[in-house]
């Protein structure tokens, strides 16, 4: 850690993860839909507070400030897997053919 602080690196450090955790929560949220449906939004949202919670109990401010990015993913992730529901119905995504509507 002192050498991201030495070097003043931990607006990028938080830049590329960010991006990184954006990027992964985007295939999560398809796979959420496609096996679970919309009723999966609950695990987002228990996840966010979690997360959130977390987020205020870290005193790394590097480690704190990425927690707080995976809640509000979380949280986001919740609007999207609605969203998400609608593509399906649009044909733009695959239904899942075993789960009952």
């Amino acid at each position: 850690m002192d050498f991201i602080q030495n070097y003043n690196l931990t607006g990028l450090i938080i830049g590329i993860l960010t991006f990184i955790i954006i990027g992964l929560f985007h295939p999560i949220v398809i796979k959420a839909e496609y096996y679970f449906g919309v009723k999966s939004w609950w695990a987002f949202l228990i996840g966010g507070i979690i997360f959130t919670a977390l987020s205020i109990l870290v005193r790394n401010l590097l480690i704190s400030v990425l927690l707080g990015v995976i809640a509000f993913s979380c949280f986001w992730s919740i609007q999207e897997i609605f969203d998400q529901a609608k593509r399906v119905e649009k044909g733009w995504f695959p239904a899942n053919p075993k789960r009952k509507k």
